[in-house]
C-alpha cells in the first residue's frame, strides 16, 4: 500500500504557479483512503489542488489540527469545491473563542473566521473528539497530546476569550495526523503547539510503533529560543526521525539549525511538494 503526501498549502511555495500563503494544508493518500489534513487560510489549498489536478470531491475525510484561521480559513473554498457531504474530524476546543495577544499589541481575533452554520450548509460534518480517532488502516489521529518535556509550552500570548474575560489557550485541540508504514511511522503536524516531541512521545505510545520514519508539517519553533531548538533536534534524533520536512510556522531560524543538523534528511515542505513513500 503506497502514501502519497501532497502538500496544497503552505506560507511559501514550490516551482511552477503555485500559491503561497501563511497557513497549511495536506492531502494524505493512502490505499483507498484520501485524507485532508487542514484548509489553508483562504484561496490556495484549492486552488492548488486545482493546478495538481486533484479532485477534492474525492477526499473521504477532512481533519482539523486546530481551530486556527490560517488551517480553515479555506473551509469553504475546499467545500465548495467538494460538493458533497464530509466528516470533519476535529476537538471540540475549535469553536473556542481563540485570539492573539503579544505584548504591546491589541488582541487579535485568530479562531475559525466562518459561522459553524455556513460550513455545515456546504457540507461540513463536524465529528468532535477529544480522543484519537481511526480514519483507516494504520491511519488515527493524536487526540489530545499530553505535555511531558520539560522544554516545551504553549506560547503565553494565544488566550482564550470567555464572557469577558481571556486566559491562556491550552491548545487542547491540537492534534496530528499519525500513518503507520513498514518504515516506521509518519507524523504530520499542523502546528504542534503542545510541541513536536511531545506529539512524536504520543504517537509512539498510541501505536507501539517505535520507529519515526517522516515528521512534516508545522512545529511552531518561529518565537522558540535557540536552547529550546537545541533541545528539540537532539530530542529528534533520539527518537530516531530519519527524515525531516518542515512548514509554515517552524521559523526560519529553527529551520536552518534543523538542516545543518538533518542534512539529507532535512527538506522544506513547501506548497506543491509531493512525497511517495512505499
Amino acid at each position: 500500500m503506497g502514501l502519497k503526501i501532497t502538500t496544497l498549502s503552505e506560507n511559501t511555495a514550490g516551482l511552477g504557479c503555485f500559491l503561497g500563503e501563511w497557513g497549511l494544508s495536506i492531502l494524505v493518500e493512502t490505499g483507498d483512503l484520501r485524507v485532508l489534513l487542514d484548509a489553508g487560510q483562504s484561496i490556495s489549498a484549492a486552488a492548488n489542488a486545482s493546478l495538481l489536478g486533484i479532485d477534492l470531491s474525492r477526499i473521504d475525510r477532512i481533519i482539523l489540527s486546530h481551530g486556527h484561521y490560517d488551517h480553515t480559513g479555506g473551509l469553504p473554498h475546499i467545500l465548495s469545491k467538494m460538493g458533497k457531504t464530509v466528516p470533519i474530524i476535529a476537538h471540540p476546543d475549535i469553536w473556542a473563542d481563540k485570539y492573539s495577544g503579544r505584548e504591546g499589541q491589541d488582541y487579535r481575533y485568530i479562531g475559525i473566521p466562518h459561522r459553524r452554520h455556513l460550513l455545515e450548509s456546504l457540507g461540513a460534518s463536524f465529528n468532535l473528539h477529544t480522543e484519537p480517532v481511526k480514519i483507516g488502516d494504520g491511519v488515527m489521529t493524536s487526540g489530545e497530546v499530553p505535555m511531558v518535556t520539560g522544554f516545551e509550552k504553549v506560547e503565553p500570548y494565544l488566550l482564550v476569550k470567555e464572557a469577558s474575560a481571556f486566559r491562556q489557550d491550552e491548545l487542547l485541540d491540537d492534534q496530528a495526523l499519525i500513518i503507520e508504514t513498514g518504515a516506521g511511522l509518519v507524523v504530520i503536524l499542523g502546528c504542534a503547539h503542545r510541541g513536536i516531541i511531545n506529539t512524536l512521545y504520543h504517537a509512539r505510545q498510541l501505536t507501539g510503533v517505535e520507529e519515526v520514519y517522516t515528521v512534516l508539517g508545522g512545529c511552531h519553533l518561529m518565537d522558540a529560543s535557540e536552547e529550546r531548538v537545541r533541545l528539540t533536534v537532539a530530542a529528534l534524533k533520539e527518537v530516531g526521525v530519519q527524515r525531516l520536512g518542515v512548514s509554515h510556522c517552524t521559523g526560519l531560524s529553527a529551520a536552518c539549525i534543523m538542516a545543518r543538523e538533518f542534512g539529507d534528511g532535512f527538506f522544506f515542505n513547501n506548497a506543491g511538494t509531493v512525497i511517495n513513500l512505499p
